[in-house]
């Protein structure tokens, strides 16, 4: 939707301005940030829909920034790297990012990322206020202020871990597989990429599982997939 605000953060001159000519082709508002401090202090200041967030930077790393935001903001984050491994990846989501592109990146592909993130974030904000709340024992989904509450105390999710509890919960005991998850939940198929959603399903559960490993409200489905789990 155009005039959406969207901060850019990354050390790297050119490929700031590469992603600034796009999206603002697209009609989307930017500003940057080459730095963590700065790019901490733009996110409070302007409250984005969305973060391009820089793994590598000068000062605070990508991860603490992200730290840092998800703090005060559900923003959406998507982080960029060079070098795109496992344990990186992992560790973006872990700290409350929604997805994660290895550099060098297509630019249309990051695009279609934006997209996809962006056009979902408005879509739970247009949330029928007659289905707000999903209640199960010891579990509050809200719909409508994207909020969770576990034994009445409430737990903090990044935008797609939200999402992903949300769709599952509105679907109890129906199994996902990995694959429909990601397209539902990115819109793009996953190429055979599971490690994101298995990263936020553990990350969920992390957060709302009294005994992680051991987990009463997401059930993994061995060789089909996820379910949220209703008796």
């Amino acid at each position: 939707m155009a005039g959406e605000t969207i901060l850019i953060v990354d050390d790297d001159e050119d490929i700031r301005e590469i992603l600034t000519l796009y999206l603002e082709k697209e009609s989307y508002q930017v500003i940057i940030a080459s730095d963590g401090h700065q790019a901490i202090a733009n996110a409070l200041t302007a409250n984005p829909d969305l973060i391009i967030l820089d793994m590598m930077l000068p000062g605070l790393d990508g991860i603490e920034v992200c730290q840092e935001i998800r703090k005060q903001l559900t923003t959406p984050i998507i982080f960029l790297s060079c070098k795109g491994t496992p344990i990186e990846k992992s560790m973006g989501l872990t700290a409350g990012g929604d997805d994660y592109i290895s550099k060098p990146f297509d630019a249309l592909e990051l695009l279609a990322r934006v997209k996809a993130h962006l056009r979902r974030s408005r879509m739970l904000k247009r949330t029928n206020s007659s289905d707000k709340l999903l209640t199960y024992p010891g579990l509050t989904i809200d719909l409508i202020s994207l909020s969770v509450m576990v034994n009445e105390k409430p737990v903090t999710l990044s935008p797609k871990e939200f999402q992903l509890l949300a769709l599952l919960a509105q679907n109890p005991n129906t199994v996902f597989s990995s694959e429909q998850l990601f397209q539902s939940l990115w819109g793009m198929e996953s190429l055979g990429d599971h490690r994101t959603v298995m990263v936020h399903i553990s990350n969920i559960r992390r957060k709302i599982e009294k005994d992680p490993p051991h987990p009463i409200y997401i059930k993994t489905i061995k060789g089909a997939g996820y379910k949220f789990f209703m008796s």
